[in-house]
């Protein structure tokens, strides 16, 4: 079975993973069940489960995953049953079909004023301005510039709240307070008083709101309720018209740096959207940014001028101010989300008079960075970017059931990148991650292997394959994530030798949770858009269209690629009947079989090692971890 480091508490609730740094150890010994960290120089560590872990500022409690499938389980387990419930009536708010779609509106009615209405029947609508909001918009790095900040925060000894979107296993993954994602029984409690009152009290045309308002007004009420010292919070789209724009005098706003995304909501050009983005700066409040393309920069220092905002642009963090502790997340671009999470959390503890409580000495010290800062920017977390998976890959043949059997390795590299800029951060994150360049790794942020130190010394002896396993939106152009990622590795001295493209298992129109059943009936999909992919793929890497074979199997369902489709020197012929067409990719019929069949592989070839790096989509992220869970 999976053991990973982010354990599972009494509740439900995923605990904050593990850290460990390998010049110092936040981890003690205390007790039986308590254990700390090896005291070794390599950058691997492996983790047992059942293990209980404590650290100066959080304290992790694992469980074994428990197969919360069964409806023995349900019938057992009121709460369950509840949270199901909650899923469902989650998912009724979902007014889009498609990933993609338009949200209608209700009515005539303005979006941040349904926002407020429902706030008003909530009666949080004076409770949340007591609320000490640190702002974050932007294309890239807005949720882990927010991570960096709640950390830091957290670390100087405040209760945190943070809402962040979208999850990627379970909708509760929304709501942190103190770094733990809401208790299932909390959630429950909060989600259903705010459903009756929105159900019995929306009236006069206004209806239930659509999804996101919900779980934003719910993030209000939860931070009310659960009195935190600071809630930090992610716009879920733009800024100017998004949900979470009702807030009206933050501490402090953050933009991260800025692209092109989402388009066909903001607009066709880098001023438009950094005019949505601009639009949660306030009137004299503080705010900071990175720095950004001047055509994004001007439309964001004019917006700043006309509200008499002091905006500051905040240099990449330099590491050097860390005293040799590494970020808890990984890749050279997350300097700059840490940057300027320091700039968000020193402005923060200043305005709210605490800077001085609890740093009396550094008065004029700005460009040092605090212990506890560096505390929070080391034990950081935020699954699905820049995380590494190793798999446990059993061998059926073994008698001894130890993962110590005649296996390759099975890794996973995830990345939910979906953009041309983060799919080329997440290019050099990977390169790096690979070959093994330590000035861009750090503690692996995810699940571990047992075993992992006896397997390091066979490494030499495995053949390293680079494998990509993709999909995207359909709203995203392909034609320029695909050969950017490309381009990116290969100019890293990474070649990415075989590509899968697979279709999404999760639905856009249903929420689910971490506990829900794997869809059975995963493997008859419309796989015309990953034909698409697959067509674009072959262009890129041999610059001319290949006809594809696109036959299926007599039940009417795609072939799985041979074995030694991976393990061979030689591409796949994906030819037409009596064709020959030389290919670097595969179409895959479903994700379950696609990681079942990355499994066999390595059980067939001990010598093999599978690197695969998942990306394209937050939403094949999340997908995959569910399915590594299991």
């Amino acid at each position: 079975m999976l053991v990973y480091a982010k354990g599972l508490l009494k509740c439900g609730a995923p605990g904050v993973p593990f850290f460990f740094d390998k010049r110092k150890s936040f981890f003690t010994k205390t007790k039986r069940g308590f254990h700390s960290l090896p005291s070794v120089t390599r950058d691997r560590v492996h983790f047992n489960n059942n293990l209980r872990y404590s650290s100066k500022s959080t304290e992790v409690v694992e469980k074994t995953v428990i197969d919360m499938d069964s409806k023995e389980d349900k019938a057992d387990n009121p709460a369950l049953s509840s949270y199901d419930d909650a899923m469902e009536a989650l998912s009724t708010l979902i007014s889009r079909r498609n990933r993609g779609d338009r949200t209608p509106t209700s009515g005539s009615r303005d979006k941040l004023e349904q926002v407020i209405a429902y706030l008003k029947i909530l009666d949080l609508e004076d409770k949340i301005k007591e609320l000490k909001v640190i702002h974050v918009a932007g294309t890239e790095g807005k949720g882990s510039t927010c991570v960096f900040s709640e950390a830091i925060l957290r670390n100087c000894g405040f209760r945190t709240g943070m809402f962040t979107s979208p999850h990627l296993i379970d909708v509760r993954e929304r709501f942190r307070i103190d770094g733990l994602d809401i208790s299932e029984e909390k959630f429950l409690q909060y989600f259903w008083e705010c459903w009756k009152l929105l159900k019995e009290k929306a009236v006069d045309g206004l209806t239930m709101p659509p999804l996101f308002q919900f779980l934003t007004v719910l993030a209000f009420k939860i931070f009310v309720c659960e009195k935190v010292d600071v809630a930090v919070i992610e716009v879920g789209l733009g800024g100017k018209l998004d949900t979470t724009n009702v807030i009206q005098k933050p501490i402090v706003c953050g933009i991260a740096s800025l692209g092109m995304d989402h388009m066909d909501i903001l607009g066709n050009t880098l001023a438009d959207i950094a005019f949505h983005k601009a639009g949660i700066l306030k009137p004299q409040i503080p705010a900071f940014t990175v720095p950004q393309l001047s055509e994004a920069m001007e439309v964001l220092q004019k917006t700043a001028n006309n509200l008499e905002v002091p905006l500051e642009v905040v240099a990449p963090l330099d590491l050097k101010k860390l005293d040799g502790v590494a970020l808890g997340l990984s890749g050279d671009h997350q300097l700059v989300n840490a940057g300027l999470a320091v700039s968000l959390s020193r402005c923060w503890l200043q305005r709210t008079g605490n800077w001085e409580k609890i740093f009396p000495n550094q008065e004029s010290k700005e460009t040092e960075i605090p212990v506890a800062f560096c505390r929070g920017l080391a034990t950081a977390r935020l699954h699905g970017r820049a995380q590494v998976v190793h798999d446990v890959v059993s061998d059926p043949q073994g008698s001894s059931g130890s993962t110590e059997t005649s296996c390759g390795d099975l890794i996973f590299y995830l990345d939910g990148a979906h953009s041309p800029e983060s799919m080329e951060a997440c290019g050099r994150w990977f390169s790096a991650a690979v070959t093994g360049n330590k000035s861009l790794s750090t503690a692996v942020n995810g699940y571990r292997r047992n075993g992992e130190y006896s397997r390091e010394s066979r490494d030499f002896n495995r053949v390293s394959k680079q494998i990509l396993l993709f999909n995207c939106m359909e709203v995203r152009d392909p034609q320029v994530l695909l050969p950017k990622l490309v381009t990116t590795c290969a100019s890293s001295g990474t070649h990415i030798s075989r590509a899968l493209f697979v279709p999404s298992m999760s639905t856009y129109n249903k929420v689910i949770s971490g506990a829900s059943a794997i869809p059975s009936d995963t493997r008859r999909k419309d796989l015309t858009w990953q034909f698409r992919l697959q067509r674009l793929w072959e262009k890129s890497i041999q610059g001319t269209d290949a006809a594809l074979d696109h036959t299926l199997k007599s039940d009417g369902i795609t072939a799985l690629p041979p074995h030694d489709f991976l393990c061979g020197d030689a591409p796949h012929c994906g030819g037409p009947a009596g064709t020959q067409v030389v290919t670097s990719s595969a179409v895959m019929p479903s994700l379950p079989l696609t990681i079942n069949w990355l499994r066999d592989c390595v059980r067939r070839n001990p010598s093999l090692k599978l690197e695969v790096l998942v990306t394209g989509s937050l939403h094949l992220v999340g997908d995959v971890l569910r399915l590594l869970k299991r």
